[in-house]
């Protein structure tokens, strides 16, 4: 992973609420949650929703799976775990010069 890959994951999960979904998708297990549903547990608009959905997918750390008129979400873990690897291994490395943590 590079560091804007890790930058942006960072950033699509310091928001309250996208943090919320992921948790909640987390959750659901491997079956994943339907958007409907996520809205019902969250209650908050659908396009508020769609706006957080689409900044996790962007970033990598949820998928969407489309059967019929459900769209299915599911956590990435691996791309979490990638994440938390990343930070792992980089930021507790003794500072040398241009480090990046």
């Amino acid at each position: 992973m590079d560091i804007a890959t890790a930058a942006g994951r960072l950033q699509a999960l310091a928001n309250p609420a996208r943090l919320r979904i992921y948790e909640i998708l987390s959750q659901a297990g491997d079956e994943g949650m339907t958007v409907g549903s996520v809205q019902d547990l969250l209650g908050i608009r659908a396009s508020t929703l769609s706006h957080h959905l689409k900044m996790l997918v962007l970033a990598g750390l949820v998928t969407q799976t489309r059967t019929a008129t459900r769209l299915v979400c599911r956590p990435n873990h691996d791309a979490m775990d990638g994440l938390f690897s990343y930070l792992a291994r980089e930021c507790r490395r003794v500072p040398q010069r241009g480090a990046t943590c």
